[in-house]
């Protein structure tokens, strides 16, 4: 029995992670929400985020080679969508959402210090794809609040209640269903 319906070609791959990435260019900092953000290779470590070339990030991450993917937690729900909504060439939105600018290790881009995890990344390669524009960029270094690390050093993904996105909702990423290989892994 074929219980499916055909949709015409689009996003539907989800659930994605739902991201603040910050960026900073002439003394301007800003954060954009990116719903379009992966991981794209393992040595050297490297992601990718899509950014429409209309939005004030955009600039300031092509100007600056620069920008933090900033990993937020559901409760970050509420400042995660508005600085998506929002535009930063006319808010300062760490104003706007009580956000703390951390210091970043390896780039001159602050982190949101309430956020997780935080990727500090250099951006290698530029790719227009249409709507959007991909930056492929180096991680070169990462930041993990001390709560979510285990006593062997693993990160607590349950604990954290990672945001995700989905069909343009947000979503909670929580319980953890298995390890990669526990399919196999002998008894």
């Amino acid at each position: 029995m074929n219980n499916k319906v055909t949709w015409k070609p689009g996003t539907m791959l989800a659930p994605v992670p739902a991201v603040m990435v910050t960026c900073r260019s002439e003394n301007k900092t800003n954060i954009i929400t990116i719903g379009w953000a992966g991981t794209i290779c393992s040595e050297p470590p490297m992601v990718s985020i899509s950014v429409r070339p209309s939005r004030f990030s955009y600039n300031l991450i092509k100007k600056s080679g620069e920008f933090v993917i900033n990993i937020p937690t559901k409760k970050l729900a509420r400042e995660t969508d508005l600085c998506g909504v929002i535009s930063g060439s006319k808010f300062d939105k760490f104003h706007e959402t009580g956000l703390t600018q951390g210091k970043s290790n390896t780039v001159n881009v602050p982190i949101i210090s309430e956020c997780p995890i935080n990727l500090e990344c250099k951006v290698k390669q530029e790719i227009a794809l249409g709507s959007h524009n991909m930056f492929l960029a180096e991680i070169t270094s990462v930041q993990v609040t001390k709560d979510f690390i285990d006593s062997e050093g693993k990160f607590l993904t349950d604990k954290a209640n990672l945001l995700g996105y989905a069909h343009g909702a947000y979503v909670s990423l929580g319980k953890q269903l298995g390890t990669f290989g526990f399919s196999v892994k002998k008894k």
